[in-house]
C-alpha cells in the first residue's frame, strides 16, 4: 500500500463527505469488439452482496484519491476495511492526495503501462481520450453478467446510464455519484442584520440590491463603525449566485432551454445584463474591489467578526459552519440562512443543481482478473455499502429502530467519522440526503426541501465524437481564457460594456458557434439515449 500525503484543506472538504464534497464506428482500441478480457477465476455465484469471490487469497490493486483531510488514511480506515472484508478481497491501495491527483496520475495514464486493476480517473474522459487509447475495458458484458447493483442504479437514474454510454453503446466506467438537488449552493443572508434593519428576506434582484445598500450604510452590526461588507463570497460562486437571475448557467457554461436548444451562457444577450448588474454593484462598493481574489477563509473570518451580511456557498454551510461561528447561536434559530432564488428581470428563478456523476472508476486492460474487479465495484455501489459510506458503522456512529437511522454522538463528531472513513472518495460512494438531514439543524433540513423545486438540472455530461472533441480541444481553452479575462474587465469597468458587441464578435471568430453545434449534437444524443 502506497500513500502520498496532502497539505492542509479547509473544513468544507471534510464536512461535505458526510453531507453529500463517442467514437463513430467503435470506441476503444484496447479490447476490440467490446469484449472484456476473460478471467481464469472459477465460476462464482455473485448475488450483489458480499462476498464477491470464494477464493481465499483474492487480491486487487486500486489507484485512487486519499481523503481531503491530512490526518486520515483511507487505506486503513474502518469503513474501507469493512468493504474489503465484506467483499472478501484484499486491496493494495495506491492513494494520492486529491489536490495533486491529476498531476500525479495523468503521466501514468499517458504511459499506459503497469496500471493497477482499477483506476479512479482524474477527469470524466468527456473527449474519450482514455477510451480511445484502449486503457480501459468495456463493461457491457460484465454488467449483463454481474451488474446486480449497477443495473438498479441505471433503472433508478436513466440519466446516469445515458451519460456513461458512448455513442456506439458501450460503457466503460462505474460512477461515483453526488446529490443533484439537495444541499446545493444558495444565497445566504444574515438574519440578525435583517431584523436589526426591519427588512424582509429579498425575493427579487431589486430588493436584494436595496438590502445590500442598507447593509452598507445603516450599521447593521451595531458597532458604530462603517466596517460592514454587504456581500462576500469566493469569486467562483459569483456566476452561480447571479447567472440564474438572468436565466444563465454560467458555472457550467452551456445550458439547454425548454425547447432543447443549446446555448453558451457567455455568448448570450442576457450575459450583458448580468455584467451590467455586477458592474453596478462594483461601482457602489457593494461588490468589493477584492471580489476576484476573496478566499473561503476570508469569508469565514468576516462572518465570524459579524462583518458580512450576505454570502453564497453550499447549503451545508448555513447551519454547520457559518451560524455556529456566533457564540450565542441557538441551533433552533438560524443566523445565516438560505433564501429562495431571487426572481430576475425576466421572471427567471432557480438555482443550478449538479450532474449526478461526480467521478468514474475504470478497469484497466492490465487487470489479470477483470471479473473480480467488476464484482468488487458492483458491490461497492450496493445499498449495503452505501450505508457504510453515509452512516458509518451500526451501533457505533448510528442506531436503527423501525427502519429509521439516527446518528449517535460519535456519528455527529466530525473528526471521529472522518478518521472512520465516512464518504470514502477512494470508492464509488453515493451521497445521501437522509444522512445529511439527520446531521443539520431541523430548520435547515426543512428549508432544503423547500428549495428543491427551484433546483434546475445543469447541462448533462455527454461523450464527444472525434470531430466534436477536435473542435472543443482546439477552441475552448482559448475561449475560456478570453471569457475569464473579459469578465473581470467588464465587471471592474476596465473595459466599457459598450464593447460587448465586439466581445461577441471575437467569440464568433474563435469558433464558439461550431462548439455550440457540437454540444447540441451531444445533447440530442443524450436525450435520445433516455428514450
Amino acid at each position: 500500500m502506497r500513500i502520498r500525503r496532502a497539505g492542509r484543506k479547509s473544513i468544507i472538504a471534510a464536512i461535505l463527505a458526510i453531507s453529500l464534497a463517442g467514437c463513430s464506428g467503435g470506441a476503444g482500441t484496447g479490447n476490440d469488439a467490446g469484449n472484456a478480457p476473460t478471467s481464469s477465476e472459477p465460476a462464482f455465484n455473485y448475488t450483489g452482496s458480499g462476498p464477491v469471490t470464494d477464493q481465499p487469497d483474492a487480491k486487487l490493486s486500486i489507484l485512487g484519491t486519499n481523503a481531503w483531510t491530512t490526518n486520515v488514511d483511507l487505506s486503513t480506515a474502518a469503513i474501507v476495511k469493512k468493504i474489503e472484508s465484506n467483499a472478501g478481497v484484499e486491496v493494495d491501495w495506491d492513494l494520492i492526495p486529491p489536490q495533486n491527483y491529476a498531476d500525479a496520475v495523468n503521466p501514468r495514464l499517458a504511459a499506459g503501462t503497469g496500471l493497477p486493476d482499477i483506476v479512479y480517473l482524474p477527469d470524466q474522459d468527456q473527449l474519450m481520450k482514455y477510451i480511445n487509447s484502449g486503457l480501459f475495458i468495456p463493461l457491457n458484458e460484465l454488467i449483463d453478467k454481474y451488474g446486480v447493483n449497477l443495473k438498479k442504479i441505471y433503472e433508478q437514474s436513466p440519466s446516469v446510464k445515458a451519460s456513461l454510454t458512448t455513442p456506439d453503446g458501450k460503457m466503460y466506467y462505474v460512477p461515483q455519484q453526488t446529490l443533484t438537488k439537495n444541499y446545493m449552493p444558495v444565497m445566504m443572508i444574515n438574519q440578525r442584520w435583517l431584523k436589526k434593519l426591519g427588512l424582509s428576506e429579498p425575493t427579487t434582484l431589486d430588493e436584494f440590491t436595496a438590502m445590500l445598500r442598507k447593509f452598507k450604510t445603516d450599521d447593521p452590526n451595531g458597532n458604530g463603525q462603517a466596517d460592514e461588507i454587504p456581500l462576500s463570497m469566493e469569486s467562483k460562486f459569483i456566476p452561480m449566485a447571479f447567472g440564474p437571475v438572468f436565466g444563465l448557467d454560467l458555472a457550467n457554461q452551456f445550458y439547454a432551454d425548454d425547447q432543447g436548444k443549446v446555448h453558451f451562457s457567455y455568448y448570450e444577450p442576457a450575459y450583458k445584463e448580468y455584467l451590467t448588474y455586477l458592474n453596478g454593484l462594483y461601482k457602489e462598493g457593494l461588490l468589493g474591489v477584492d471580489y476576484a481574489s476573496t478566499t473561503s477563509d476570508q469569508v469565514t473570518s468576516r462572518i465570524s467578526q459579524d462583518l458580512t451580511g450576505a454570502t453564497f456557498n453550499f447549503s451545508w454551510y448555513m447551519s454547520m459552519v457559518y451560524s455556529p461561528l456566533y457564540k450565542d447561536y441557538d441551533p433552533a434559530e438560524p443566523i445565516f440562512k438560505g433564501i429562495l432564488p431571487l426572481k430576475g428581470p425576466h421572471g427567471d428563478q432557480f438555482y443550478v443543481g449538479r450532474t449526478p456523476v461526480s467521478g468514474i472508476f475504470g478497469i484497466t486492460r492490465d487487470s489479470k482478473n477483470p471479473e473480480l474487479a467488476f464484482r468488487f465495484l458492483d458491490y461497492a455501489v450496493s445499498e449495503e455499502a452505501q450505508t457504510y459510506y453515509t452512516w458509518g458503522i451500526k451501533d457505533d456512529t448510528y442506531t436503527e429502530e423501525n427502519g429509521v437511522k439516527t446518528f449517535t454522538e460519535k456519528g455527529k463528531d466530525n473528526e471521529y467519522i472522518q478518521k472512520l472513513g465516512i464518504g470514502p472518495v477512494n470508492l464509488p460512494n453515493i451521497q445521501s440526503t437522509d444522512s445529511a438531514d439527520s446531521v443539520v439543524a431541523e430548520w435547515h433540513a426543512k428549508l432544503d426541501k423547500e428549495m428543491e423545486p427551484y433546483i434546475r438540472e445543469p447541462f448533462p455530461f455527454v461523450y464527444a465524437l472525434p470531430d466534436e472533441a477536435s473542435v472543443e480541444s482546439m477552441s475552448m481553452p482559448d475561449i475560456t481564457t478570453y471569457v475569464e479575462e473579459m469578465n473581470f474587465k467588464f465587471i471592474s469597468g476596465d473595459t466599457s460594456l459598450d464593447q460587448f458587441d465586439s466581445y461577441i464578435e471575437t467569440l464568433k471568430k474563435m469558433n464558439i458557434e461550431q462548439v455550440i453545434a457540437g454540444r447540441q449534437a451531444q445533447y440530442d444524443r443524450y436525450k435520445a439515449a433516455q428514450q
